[in-house]
């Protein structure tokens, strides 16, 4: 057997709970904050105003994340425990028919069908196997490996809070105008968005870019409106 033969590859988990909402909220805690620092910013020179205004957004934002990621996958892991369990009462009840079913899905994917049959017997002699078998086949999930929700949001509620952080650490250090916190975010939307493209196929300045102007925008946008309703006097 050759070293070619023999060598072996990994995936990167692309179905683990931590990796979206950990991504997500450190991008939405990072733009979020830097536009409502922004938004305060364009209508009060206040700084003591515009820090607090940070340090609601960052709390608020992150518990929210949390909160909402956690009843999302709480759902979500509750409907497939209850698809796993219809499963396994078919099995149960009509063990016959789910074979010959698994041995279908062997069948439409280019396997003989005598060889087809066989496998499916074999996997449905393990009622375990046979139900993981089942609900990936037909759910997309396995029984052991769903996604859990305490996971999901503490992986948010922490990275909001880092990303969350940035526009307001320069406030907090004692700046006193928006161009120290938009410098310091930019860099940082650059750098987030770079560092994602090391788990995703595009390249790093492409990702770094597009959260480069996703995070600019919102911030001129909410930067202009504040600026508005201060000059309002609102």
């Amino acid at each position: 057997m050759t070293e070619r033969a023999e060598a072996h590859h990994q995936h990167r988990d692309v179905t683990g709970g931590w990796l979206r909402p950990s991504v997500f909220g450190a991008m939405d805690g990072l733009v979020s904050n830097f536009a409502l620092i922004a938004g305060v910013a364009g209508g009060t020179a206040d700084t003591r105003v515009i820090a607090l205004g940070g340090i609601a957004g960052l709390a608020a934002g992150a518990l929210s994340m949390a909160g909402g990621e956690y009843v999302s996958v709480a759902s979500q892991r509750e409907l497939a425990q209850a698809e796993i369990a219809v499963e396994r009462r078919e099995l149960r009840q009509h063990p016959e028919d789910e074979q010959a079913e698994l041995a279908q899905t062997f069948v439409d994917r280019g396997v003989d069908r005598e060889l087809a049959a066989e496998v499916a017997r074999q996997i449905s002699s393990n009622p375990e196997r046979a139900l993981e078998v089942h609900a990936v086949n037909e759910l997309g999930v396995a029984p052991g490996d769903l996604p859990s929700p305490l996971l999901a949001a503490g992986s948010s509620f922490l990275s909001f809070a880092v990303g969350a952080s940035l526009p307001l650490l320069p406030y907090v250090l004692g700046a006193t105008n928006l161009l120290v916190s938009a410098a310091v975010s930019c860099a940082a939307l650059f750098a987030a968005g770079a560092i994602v493209s090391a788990v995703t196929a595009r390249s790093w300045w492409f990702s770094g870019l597009r959260q480069l102007v996703v995070g600019a925008v919102a911030a001129a946008v909410t930067y202009g409106l504040g600026n508005l309703i201060g000059a309002a006097g609102l």
